[in-house]
């Protein structure tokens, strides 16, 4: 497993008259921390586009437990629970707030495309590597 944390004040363009988070923006609170957590891997967007592959979501799903507010400062939990096996891959992602209370989980799948072709293809071998030794068993969080 690999998880990474990315922390977020909730800016007022993205609350609703009652001064909560509008549902939609979770979708890009989500995308936020699955950046980051590339990121954290030594990878971006930008640089798997480059390396040949597109990564574009094909299903998310999310349940809303409590309001995340106008200022408070959130955080994105964002983990991979499995390693891909072939073109899919699927992120978990837990919003908490400063008092760390669980607001939303959500999970949002990706599948990997060749920019060449435009289909269905593997997970990097780099990046592959890179996660590999998070999910072995004597690894340790």
């Amino acid at each position: 497993m690999y998880e990474y944390n990315t922390m977020v004040r909730v800016r007022y363009a993205e609350t609703d008259q009652m001064n909560i988070v509008y549902y939609g923006n979770y979708a890009q609170y989500f995308e936020v921390g699955r950046a980051e957590w590339i990121r954290s891997l030594g990878y971006t967007y930008k640089k798997m586009e480059e390396m040949g592959i597109r990564m574009p979501v094909v299903k998310m799903e999310v349940k809303f437990l409590r309001p995340a507010q106008y200022d408070e400062l959130i955080t994105i939990k964002t983990i991979l629970k499995e390693l891909p096996a072939e073109h899919e891959i699927a992120f978990h992602h837990e919003v908490y707030n400063e008092k760390e209370k669980l607001l939303t989980t959500g999970k949002v799948t990706l599948y990997f495309i060749s920019v060449a072709t435009g289909k269905r293809t593997a997970m990097p071998a780099n990046l592959k590597l890179s996660l590999t030794p998070f999910f072995s068993d004597d690894h340790t969080s």
